[in-house]
């Protein structure tokens, strides 16, 4: 664990998290870097729902997405990110406004490709699940 990683970095409030995570009201509940594991929370806003009153499947998609990517880049090193190269999401039950919680982990990391997977769940319901392949790749400053 690399503790001048970006992920590390945001924990311990040297940088700013990031935008599209505080729109999600996300709220790093526990991770394990040698796991490759976390646990999340995020707040489902009514401004989320759609014409049914319940959370659009975009907004929990994004959910998934930023439950898995914490969990890798809580593993990687300064300099390196991990873009989703794509994203399969499972719809099981509607989601409706509140505390929604994300389980990730990382299920294999390679030098370069990731495979990820997380699940969401509202009063101990599965409401979706998904799978993505990340890329670890350099930033050159």
């Amino acid at each position: 664990m690399d503790k001048d990683a970006f992920f590390w970095q945001t924990q311990d409030g040297r940088l700013p998290p990031p935008r599209a995570a505080t729109t999600l009201g996300i709220k790093i509940l526990a991770v394990d870097a040698e796991l490759g594991t976390i646990h999340v929370e995020f707040e489902g806003k009514p401004e989320f729902t759609n014409p049914a009153g319940q959370i659009q499947g975009g907004f929990l998609a994004a959910m998934l997405d930023d439950t898995m990517g914490p969990a890798l880049a809580a593993m990687l090193k300064r300099g390196e990110f991990a873009p989703t190269l794509n994203l399969n999401v499972n719809f099981v039950a509607p989601a409706k406004p509140g505390r929604i919680e994300g389980h990730g982990r990382v299920i294999r990391k390679g030098k370069r490709v990731c495979l990820l997977g997380a699940e969401l769940t509202q009063d101990d319901r599965l409401i979706a699940s998904a799978s993505a392949t990340s890329l670890i790749q350099t930033h050159k400053a």
